[in-house]
């Protein structure tokens, strides 16, 4: 008997299974290779701050990052690239490579250091699915460790500052989704009539930029306008995710707010109560306040002596 495989990641948002690009290339190579995982988002746990996700666990064996998890995978016999040529198997390497270099830069920008995406979009949804003290914790922290990596990666002389950078990343990232929509053609897949690796590296990481509602993204809107590459998501979705899909669970706050709301109804209720029943006393006859008779007035002492 197998040894059951758990996979952990961060959960679904916005129609998609998982809103973590690299969770996502793992859950959709998964779908690929047939691999029966069983999928348990990190939502509201302290693997939200302390662990690395995604994280495949195998009996004692627990496994990260995309490429290792995939290597785990086939040595377990779920292979999705067994009918990839040695010459197909190259460029599923080179069009990864791409992938990390060109765009993973922008994705970082667009959803952890533009500003009006992160308030607006990226830091509520990630603050609303990490219990306190963590909500403030975890965006900033992811925040700050995505600026770092683009400065390091991208931010070599004369290019030292985010704003310098922001226009060199963009046009690579561009670059790299037409050459994607280009090597992808009119094919469903990249590779013939079924998705292999390199499938799911592109779906993890087109799919959040395509599906997210973003309030300032000129890289979305230039994905938008490559047809074959939104039809490949949308493809992606419909046969393996459509009937598999978690609902997402609710914010942490407004569980809270819900919660609060309802104890206040509750108060008010009894408080009326209450409110009602004394009301009934005060009106009953029965509970009428006994009233002693008011004292003779001095005048009719003085008449009734006299007579």
């Amino acid at each position: 008997m197998a040894t059951p495989m758990e996979l952990r990641c961060w959960g679904g948002d916005w129609g998609l299974p998982s809103v973590h690009a690299e969770s996502l290339i793992v859950l959709a190579y998964a779908k690929f290779s047939g691999a029966k995982v069983t999928v348990s988002p990190i939502d509201w746990t302290w693997k939200t701050l302390t662990g690395t996700v995604p994280e495949l666990v195998c009996g004692d064996t627990a496994v990260h990052e995309p490429t290792q998890i995939l290597n785990f995978l086939r040595k377990q016999r779920f292979n999705a690239d067994y009918e990839l040529t040695s010459r197909q198997g190259a460029d599923t390497m080179a069009y990864i490579a791409l992938l990390e270099e060109k765009l993973r830069p922008a994705l970082l920008h667009t959803f952890w250091v533009d500003a009006e995406n992160y308030v607006n979009l990226t830091r509520p949804w990630f603050a609303s699915r990490s219990p306190f003290p963590l909500n403030f914790l975890v965006p900033s922290r992811r925040s700050r460790a995505a600026l770092s990596k683009i400065l390091l990666t991208k931010g070599e002389s004369p290019l030292h500052r985010i704003t310098e950078v922001e226009g060199k990343i963009y046009s690579d990232a561009k670059e790299c989704l037409n050459l994607l929509s280009y090597r992808l053609g009119n094919e469903n897949y990249f590779f013939g009539s079924s998705p292999a690796s390199l499938d799911a590296f592109v779906f993890g990481f087109v799919a959040p930029l395509l599906k997210a509602g973003l309030p300032s993204s000129p890289l979305q809107n230039h994905l938008r306008q490559l047809e074959n590459l939104t039809h490949f998501c949308d493809n992606i979705l419909a046969v393996f995710f459509s009937s598999s899909q978690p609902d997402p669970p609710p914010p942490v706050q407004e569980t809270k707010d819900a919660n609060l709301q309802k104890l206040t109804q509750l108060v008010n209720k009894e408080s009326n109560l209450i409110e009602k029943m004394d009301d009934n006393l005060r009106s009953s006859p029965q509970h009428k306040p006994h009233r002693p008779d008011p004292k003779p007035s001095l005048a009719n002492e003085k008449s009734s002596t006299s007579a």
